[in-house]
Parts: C-alpha cells; sequence; structure tokens
C-alpha cells in the first residue's frame, strides 16, 4: 500500500531514467531507502520522441526502486529540462488596503500572481514562479513579508516556462505508466536543492548540469534563483565525438568515455594505450589515451564555454564560484578545464543533506534525482502550511496537472 510520508523523485534524462524513493524521518530528515536507474531510450535533449519507451523506462525505474524500498509509489516529482525551457524576471505590485496594513499569504499570492501576469506564448506553460524577493514600501530583500505592516508591496519573480507539448508528453508518459504527477520541476532548481549549500546561494553561485543530452544552467544569488537556461548540447556530443573519432560502435564509445575519459589532454600519460573495439566485428585496436583526450577536450571546452556566456554577466557576483552536477561532471580534469575558462573556482557537487543509501547516490549523476525528493519535501511542507486556501497559487499545482490530463484525454 503506498504511504503518505513517501516522497518519489523521477529524474527523466537522456540516457537515463532514474526514480528516487525517500521517506521522511521523526526529526524531519530525509532518508533515501529506494534507487532505480535504467536506460532512458525514448527521449532526445531532454524531450520525449518515443512516448512508449519512456512509459516502459518509467516503469522499470519505479518498479526496482519500489521494490528495494518495499513501498508502494503513488505519484511523483518529475524532472523535466529541454532546449525549449525559457525563463524571464518580472515584476508585480499591489496594494495592501486593510485597516492595519498587516500583510498576509493572501497579500503574497496576489503580488505572485501579479508579477505572473507577463505575457506567455499560447504555445508555452508556465513551469515555476519563483519568488526572488518582496519589496515593502521601498525596503527591499525581504524574502517573507508575511506578518510585516506596509500599503504596497512588490515582488520580484522569476518564471521558467516551457513548451506545452513537451510537457504534456512528460505527463502523458508517466500517467500511462500508472503514476500521478504532483509536480514538474526543472532540473537545475532540483539540482540545487542537493549539490549547493544556502552560502553558496547567498554568495553568489552557479550550477552546471552536464547530462546525457542537456546541459542545465541556474544562478543564485541573494538565496534566490536569478537565472536559468538549458543547452542542447552534452556527455552525448561527447559520446558522439568518440565513436566518430575512434571509429567504434557508440556503445563502446560511451563505456570508453566513462571508464577512460579525460577532459584534459595534458593530464594523460601519453604512452597510456586502451583498446577500442572495432566495428563490423573486426579486431581491437589499441590507441593512446591521449588521442581520446583530445576528441573530448574541445568538446568539453565548447560546452563550459557556452554555458558560462549564459550567466557570464553575473561573474563578480558569483562568489562561490561553479557548481558542476550530472554524470558527465565525473570527467577527469573537468574542474581544472572549468576554472581555466571562468576564472572562478570550480567544484564537483553530489548529493548532500540526506540519510539512508547515501552510498548509492553518492554521484554527481543523482544530484537531480535526489534534489527532486528534496523539493518535494519541501512542497508538501508549503502545502500543508496554505491547505485550506483554495485559492492559494501553492495549491493550483494538481489543478494545472489535471488541466493538463484533461487536455491530453
Amino acid at each position: 500500500m503506498p504511504k503518505d510520508d513517501v516522497i518519489v523523485g523521477l529524474d527523466i534524462g537522456t540516457t537515463k531514467i532514474c526514480a528516487i524513493i525517500a521517506e521522511l524521518t521523526e526529526e524531519g530528515g530525509l532518508k533515501i531507502v529506494g534507487v532505480g536507474t535504467t536506460k532512458s531510450d525514448g527521449l532526445r535533449r531532454g524531450v520525449v520522441v518515443n512516448i512508449e519507451k519512456t512509459v516502459q523506462s518509467i516503469t522499470k525505474a519505479i518498479e526496482d526502486a519500489e521494490l528495494m524500498a518495499g513501498v508502494e509509489a503513488r505519484g511523483v516529482y518529475a524532472g523535466i529540462a529541454g532546449d525549449h525551457i525559457r525563463s524571464i524576471n518580472s515584476k508585480g505590485i499591489i496594494a495592501v488596503s486593510r485597516e492595519n496594513s498587516d500583510i498576509t499569504t493572501d497579500d503574497v499570492r496576489r503580488v505572485i500572481e501579479a508579477a505572473q501576469a507577463a505575457h506567455i506564448p499560447m504555445e508555452r506553460e508556465v513551469i515555476h514562479v519563483i519568488p526572488q524577493e518582496f519589496i515593502v514600501d521601498d525596503q527591499r530583500g525581504i524574502r517573507d513579508p508575511v506578518g510585516m505592516s506596509g500599503i504596497r508591496l512588490e515582488a520580484e519573480v522569476h518564471i521558467v516556462t516551457g513548451a506545452v507539448a513537451s510537457a504534456q508528453n512528460i505527463v502523458k508518459s508517466i500517467h500511462r505508466a500508472g503514476f500521478e504527477v504532483y509536480d514538474l520541476v526543472l532540473e537545475p532548481l532540483a539540482s540545487s536543492y542537493s549539490a549547493l549549500t544556502e552560502d553558496e546561494k547567498d554568495l553568489g553561485v552557479s550550477i552546471f548540469d552536464i547530462g546525457g543530452g542537456t546541459t542545465d544552467i541556474a544562478f543564485f544569488s541573494r538565496g534566490s534563483i536569478r537565472r536559468t537556461s538549458v543547452l542542447g548540447l552534452a556527455g552525448d556530443n561527447l559520446t558522439n565525438d568518440i565513436a566518430i573519432g575512434l571509429r567504434t560502435p557508440a556503445h563502446h564509445a560511451r563505456e570508453i568515455k566513462e571508464k577512460f575519459g579525460c577532459a584534459l589532454s595534458s593530464q594523460v600519460d601519453s604512452t597510456e594505450m586502451i583498446d577500442v573495439a572495432s566495428a563490423a566485428g573486426q579486431s581491437n585496436r589499441q590507441v593512446s589515451r591521449q588521442l581520446l583526450a583530445s576528441i573530448i577536450q574541445p568538446r568539453v571546452e565548447e560546452i563550459l564555454n557556452l554555458a558560462f556566456r549564459e550567466i557570464e554577466e553575473f561573474g563578480d557576483l558569483m562568489a562561490a564560484g561553479i557548481v558542476l552536477s550530472g554524470g558527465t561532471s565525473g570527467l577527469n580534469g573537468i574542474v581544472e578545464l572549468a576554472e581555466d575558462i571562468t576564472k572562478l573556482p570550480v567544484r564537483v557537487g553530489k548529493p548532500t543533506g540526506v540519510t539512508g543509501l547515501v552510498n548509492m547516490v553518492d554521484d554527481p549523476k543523482f544530484s537531480t534525482g535526489v534534489g527532486l525528493v528534496m523539493y518535494g519535501a519541501e512542497q508538501d511542507s508549503i502545502s500543508s502550511k496554505f491547505r485550506g486556501d483554495d485559492s492559494s497559487l501553492f495549491n493550483k499545482v494538481m489543478d494545472r496537472m489535471k488541466q493538463w490530463l484533461t487536455d491530453l484525454w
């Protein structure tokens, strides 16, 4: 039977689909109790291109996690990425009209909705409206204005949108697999929950989540998200380059990348040799590992340069530097290369802040999956805080999902 204290994160990636099941502990923490990972066959650059294959992969990943956890999942917090993602910053202003001028949760809802009134094309769907800060009578930098006194309330928000069709196809795939969708979560936002610290978000930090099909970028400052972007270049491009450069099948190229890949050719011994499987059943060949690195490095440089260009205007505000996550961030030499390109401190971010099966998720490729359950736990807390206010922005998430499903069926 499903348990009420179980939260499921579903990272729907281009190369893998990962399900993470966590339980809320009595102390209010999160305990990882199940992990399921399977190959993703139905996506390209984060977008569903084959629903049936995607459904099969989702079902397998969640069933494996359920078997390990010994619990049944009811619904999931699912990640969304893809180069169809767009974001804008917007501002809303309202008057606080009541006699005592005390700001309530209803005022917060109204000012966020006013900020959300920015023009959104019909073919795009709002994924997130994230408050950055509130301003009460010209007093800036307020994170929670509830209970304060003022006659004018302003909100600066970050709005993330995605292509309606792409969002609906993710929802449809999960629904066909037999699970509810509690929310769609932008993947770099999810990764930030597990890979970044609050101090880093306050000081100024960017996260580059380099997965298989996309590189997801987010910049944080003063505790809030300020910029998000998605690039359609990532680990699969490295695999393709290796397959062509070494004339080897793609699945062998991926294995070679994961076992011997290095993003800096200068770090590799020129005498070290590796076996490479040839196409069409021919005998294996030996090539130098430095040749492999010379194929990988230019593509990694391109990805890092394009990612940095997205947030370069905030360079002076990134006191905490850049955090790399996602499977491709495990490449040897990538930290040094990123520091050379950006001239900022760089580290690899692994999931933190959870207990339980931590050894199974102690890898940057699990940052999004673990971050999704952490996001889910936070939303459950917010929902309970605002429960009973049917008009609340926070309770419109389920209405949005239901409307998508109504449109689909």
